[in-house]
């Protein structure tokens, strides 16, 4: 048995020393940390892919905050699907698929999409995805008979503000604001429905400055996917659906398997963010990097309530498992 000849640190072996500053605020200080080559937190913290932890509601918060939140894989395919586009949605400044209705439903089958995509509202498109009206819980909110038609209380073309897909931010929040709208649609050339742009969504930039989102303005989230075959077909699906990230979530990651995973992911989805854990080690973190993960996840054992090290005898001390993984990554050369 080998056994290291330097000592093993964790967090509270250690203190920082103080040094001079000049933050005069702790407003002023800017905490924003690289996650990927992609992806930056202004708030450095992710919530945990446990199934007590992380699902849509708590990724949501995450992103609005400027952290991430990596939903969980213990469910099935579609069910985690769901979840990443739930946050997605969540909020954007445009929304690239809004929810339709048509024209001869009925206003309880309105009302029961808008209760269940959690939405204030509809548009209302024919078969050729043109814009014939819009439709929201303020129209429908005292309809006198559930069975009338949607077309009976919708605004309609001619009483409708678009304006074209190309709009900016501000462009859109004048519109919004000159004419009192709640919605703005966005209509193509060819006169076809692309996109939504809602009032919420505006007000929501300026609740959440520090939101961490993606290039179209809607929240990130990453999703956890395991090492088996079938979670490729996984990881493609959550991609599809609008993944910001992928975590590789095996207890021990340095491992054949884990490793193989992470090649076949990289070889299929080269341009996915990927995420390989977890390891405690120089070698383990090299040999994840080199295998094509943009991010790792260190520690084996480190939480408050894991046994793992009490029950396996396996570990190493947090910072030191993250100072041996820092040099590893560094031998890799990414």
């Amino acid at each position: 048995m080998k056994i290291r000849s330097t000592k093993g640190l964790t967090f509270d072996d250690v203190l920082l020393v103080p040094k001079r500053s000049p933050v005069t605020s702790r407003r002023d200080v800017d905490t924003t940390t690289c996650l990927t080559p992609t992806i930056n937190l202004r708030v450095p913290i992710i919530s945990a892919n446990m199934d007590t932890v992380t699902e849509a509601p708590m990724a949501i918060a995450m992103a609005r905050s400027g952290a991430i939140g990596i939903i969980h894989r213990f469910m099935t395919i579609d069910d985690q699907v769901r979840q990443v586009r739930r946050v997605k949605r969540a909020e954007g400044f445009i929304v690239e698929q809004p929810y339709a209705v048509a024209a001869d439903a009925s206003i309880g089958e309105a009302r029961q999409l808008m209760k269940r995509r959690d939405v204030g509202g509809l548009v209302v498109t024919d078969q050729k995805n043109e814009l014939i009206g819009l439709i929201t819980q303020r129209d429908i909110l005292l309809a006198p008979d559930e069975k009338m038609p949607v077309n009976t209380l919708m605004t309609r073309p001619d009483h409708i503000i678009s304006a074209a897909p190309d709009i900016s931010l501000p462009e859109a929040r004048t519109i919004l604001h000159e004419h009192r709208l709640e919605k703005l649609p966005l209509i193509d050339k060819e006169g076809h429905l692309v996109g939504l742009i809602t009032a919420q969504d505006i007000v929501k930039y300026d609740q959440y400055p520090d939101a961490t989102k993606d290039n179209k303005g809607r929240l990130r989230v990453g999703a956890a996917i395991g090492v088996k075959g079938q979670d490729v077909d996984r990881a493609g699906a959550l991609l599809a659906a609008g993944a910001d990230l992928l975590v590789l979530d095996i207890a021990h990651g340095h491992a054949d398997h884990c490793l193989e995973i992470m090649g076949e992911l990289r070889r299929n989805f080269p341009k996915a963010q990927l995420v390989a854990g977890n390891v405690a080690s120089r070698d383990g973190a090299r040999d994840l990097a080199e295998a094509g993960a943009d991010a790792i996840k260190v520690g084996v054992g480190p939480g408050s309530i894991c046994t793992t090290r009490i029950v396996t005898g396996f570990g190493v001390p947090q910072l030191t498992a993250i100072m041996d993984s820092v040099a590893g990554v560094v031998d890799s050369g990414r």
